[in-house]
């Protein structure tokens, strides 16, 4: 009885372990095809910006939500659309394609594990690829035609775009294209005709595939590609409009160099169902990444200020223009400048050449009589009895004013005298009285 209670006891124990090492173990090659079928027929250069996205299954759903709400905008227009969101370069180059991103929102679980699936078991994940390729392949349903480019290297079979400028994005019925399906019990994933797609009749023409209208792209528009002899997903060009090579810092991970590298930062959260995948994203260095993601922020707020800066200089007056363009370093070497000028010396020169015009006033000023008023009587007396002027003849009062109209200058002439001017003004009077009666009489 001991025994079998201990059994018993381990047997609880170590259930839940169990459990969830079956809930966090690799995905087996079934799983992989049964997820990977209905994409694994898409052009290399589109197959890994799916894989990448897929690992950002948050910013999968904003994206999709997005494209809904702008359905005018597709292929490269609408990746300039988004440039400022801050998405994955890869979730970014997935607006191009309206419809891959509507099934990726619709069926958000398959998604995630997907992008699970891609991190943990990558190399695995591109054998199942090839091998669903090599299926489709002796099915007779891939090969090239006015759309794809199918190319067999070695064992490897690699599609791409019939034209570089032009994707079109195929869709299949996975129970169709590979031909008789060989995991029962793992149907692969089929999603619904895409509206406006037709399959082609045409002799030579698989009949597997659906097509849509042609996706004008600009060269190199896709970042990601296969490196099918190393098993991973590549960084084939880091050049364009919306990429940036990101930079890590302080990373013990040892990472090839051109491999492409998931951000955690974009995760936003979700958790990686891998404890492998865990402990390589969630540890504390990965934490780092925020303060890098906040740079690339402020880096692009000052690209759009210096960019409309010209044109708000431009609107502006010239005044305002100079002050606003001056450096601050400028500015403080005046203002030194300035406080230099009013050195104490500067003070004391001013003060002493005040001083000097207040005594230079005072100076001016006349001085008053130094002798007294008796001592000026006295002096004043004497030339009075020292010169005796002689007696002149009192004029007459006519000859007098004769005299001083003549020794006054012209501007200050005496005025008429008294009695002309009361004459005048009489005879002013008696005219306005005249006048005064006279508007009387034609009154009355």
């Amino acid at each position: 009885m001991t025994k079998a209670l201990r059994f018993l006891a381990v047997l609880l124990v170590a259930f839940p372990v169990f459990a969830q090492a079956q809930s966090q173990r690799s995905h087996t090659q079934a799983e992989l095809d049964q997820m990977l079928a209905p994409i694994a027929l898409y052009p290399d250069a589109l197959l890994s910006q799916v894989l990448m996205a897929a690992t950002y299954p948050l910013e999968v759903v904003q994206a999709a939500r997005w494209s809904r709400a702008n359905p005018g905008l597709q292929g490269e227009d609408a990746v300039r659309a988004v440039q400022d969101e801050d998405w994955d370069p890869s979730v970014k180059s997935l607006v191009a394609f309206p419809q891959i991103l509507q099934r990726m929102d619709e069926q958000l679980d398959w998604t995630r594990s997907l992008g699970d699936a891609f991190l943990a078991q990558e190399p695995q994940v591109m054998d199942q690829v090839q091998q669903l390729r090599q299926r489709a392949q002796a099915a007779g349903n891939l090969r090239s035609d006015q759309q794809i480019h199918v190319e067999q290297q070695g064992q490897t079979i690699v599609v791409q775009p019939a034209s570089p400028q032009v994707v079109y994005v195929p869709y299949y019925d996975p129970l169709v294209v590979y031909g008789p399906w060989w995991w029962p019990a793992y149907q692969p994933v089929v999603w619904a005709p895409w509206p406006g797609y037709v399959r082609s009749y045409r002799p030579g023409i698989s009949v597997g595939f659906w097509w849509g209208g042609p996706i004008s792209l600009s060269l190199n528009f896709f970042f990601g590609d296969f490196d099918w002899h190393h098993r991973h997903v590549r960084v084939a060009y880091a050049g364009n409009h919306y990429y940036r090579p990101r930079v890590i810092v302080n990373r013990t991970v040892v990472v090839e160099r051109g491999r492409w590298q998931h951000d955690a930062v974009h995760r936003r959260g979700v958790e990686y169902r891998a404890p492998e995948v865990r402990q390589r994203f969630a540890s504390p260095q990965v934490d780092r990444r925020e303060a890098l993601r906040e740079d690339r922020r402020d880096e692009r707020r000052l690209e759009r200020r210096t960019a409309r800066r010209p044109a708000q200089l431009q609107a502006q007056p010239a005044a305002r223009v100079r002050e606003q363009t001056q450096a601050p370093a400028v500015t403080e070497r005046r203002a030194d400048r300035r406080q230099q000028a009013q050195a104490p010396a500067v003070t004391e020169r001013r003060a002493d050449r005040r001083e000097q015009r207040q005594a230079e006033r005072v100076q001016a000023q006349p001085q008053p009589a130094a002798q007294p008023r008796a001592e000026r009587r006295e002096k004043r007396q004497a030339s009075q009895v020292q010169v005796q002027p002689q007696p002149v003849a009192k004029p007459q009062p006519q000859l007098r004013q004769a005299e001083q109209r003549q020794s006054m200058p012209a501007a200050r002439a005496p005025q008429t005298p008294r009695v002309e001017r009361q004459a005048e003004r009489q005879e002013r009077r008696e005219q306005r009285e005249e006048r005064r009666e006279d508007r009387g009489r034609r009154a009355g």
